[in-house]
């Protein structure tokens, strides 16, 4: 594949894929300006190793695991650290404006709020998780096993059940 044919490749499996990027970059920072520079440090990434990619996982499995890892190196790297991350996941998903729908988004604002307590790898996981991806995607996009995926993420579930508890939001 010569460079026209690769750069061409490249935008267009990006184009489909641009949802995750921004998804990602959105909850790992809070600022504008940081999230523009996250989205492009991951383009580079991508760029980088896009030679490297295998058809043995599908792309947006591929993409993930490249995206995470530069959004958690951004995170540790940067020096203002107190903007990145704003702990409100939910602002970046459209949901319904609805009355009937107010306990449910204040239930996710809530949800997000105490996932932004988590570490990087956590966090990690339940983005993956509640993006519904297997155990095995997981795995493979974090770097652990499916097993220790299985257990990280039970206990994540009873950590956020407790959390829920202690502030009395009910759940189902």
């Amino acid at each position: 594949m010569n460079q026209f044919e690769k750069r061409d490749s490249f935008v267009e499996v990006v184009q489909t894929h641009k949802g995750i990027i921004y998804k990602i970059a959105n909850a790992y920072c809070r600022c504008a300006e940081d999230r523009e520079d996250l989205v492009q440090e991951i383009l580079i990434q991508l760029w980088k190793s896009f030679d490297t990619y295998s058809d043995r996982y599908r792309f947006s499995t591929w993409l993930y695991r490249i995206a995470l890892n530069t959004s958690i190196s951004f995170y540790r790297k940067s020096s203002t650290r107190k903007s990145l991350f704003s702990g409100n996941l939910g602002a970046f998903l459209n949901f319904p404006d609805t009355d009937e729908n107010d306990e449910t988004e204040s239930n996710i604002t809530l949800l997000y709020r105490f996932i932004s307590e988590f570490g990087d790898l956590d966090k990690a996981l339940i983005i993956l998780y509640l993006e519904e991806k297997s155990y095995k995607e997981i795995s493979f996009i974090i770097g652990i096993s499916e097993t220790n995926v299985a257990t990280k993420i039970s206990r994540l579930k009873k950590l956020l059940r407790k959390k829920f508890s202690d502030n009395d939001v009910c759940i189902s």
